[in-house]
């Protein structure tokens, strides 16, 4: 049935937002490695607008444990560090002239913990989006006209996503987890 498929693509589309939110959240959580999206939430003041740091400069990583921060205008150079320092990120920013350098520090172990408390939490996060959307999905199927045997079939195949993408989840947060853990 089209209304059947129709369900299933939604509850799809919805389990799969909360993998990308998932994956957006891990981004944030640093293991250590020195990644230019670390920046990513740093504003900083171009000519009186806030603008992302990306637009206003290359952000590179020439370590595992350095950022440098290359501006266009060599004037941008206060700003940056500021901005960066602004953010509150744990970071301290250097300037060498040419381009602020930021060092990354060695994560501590109890920090190692507390970031993988977090990546749990996150993926947690994510299957209770999951689970969400199969709640809305058998919701919306028992609204529509099927037969008892119709309906069960709709949601078995509705359970089978939802044990797919949180069998994804557990893959991805474990893959964090080691990663995070990995002196």
């Amino acid at each position: 049935m089209e209304e059947i498929e129709l369900i299933m693509d939604m509850a799809n589309e919805a389990m799969n937002k909360a993998l990308e939110h998932l994956d957006k959240s891990f981004i944030n959580i640093r293991a250590g490695k020195a990644n230019p999206v670390m920046l990513s939430s740093v504003k900083v003041d171009y000519y009186g607008t806030q603008t992302p740091l990306n637009q206003v400069a290359n952000v590179n990583t020439p370590d595992a444990q350095t950022l440098s921060v290359q501006p266009w205008e060599k004037a941008l150079i206060p700003e940056i560090e500021k901005a960066i320092m602004v953010a509150n990120l744990g970071f301290n920013p250097m300037n060498n002239g040419e381009s602020v350098i930021i060092s990354i520090p060695p994560l501590t172990e109890e920090r190692r913990r507390e970031l993988v408390k977090l990546a749990k939490a996150e993926a947690e996060y994510a299957k209770v989006g999951v689970r969400n959307a199969r709640k809305e999905a058998n919701a919306e199927l028992k609204k529509i006209d099927l037969s008892e045997d119709e309906l069960k079939n709709a949601e078995v195949d509705v359970q089978e996503a939802t044990d797919k993408f949180i069998a994804t989840i557990d893959d991805k947060y474990q893959i964090k987890e080691k990663e995070i853990m990995t002196v």
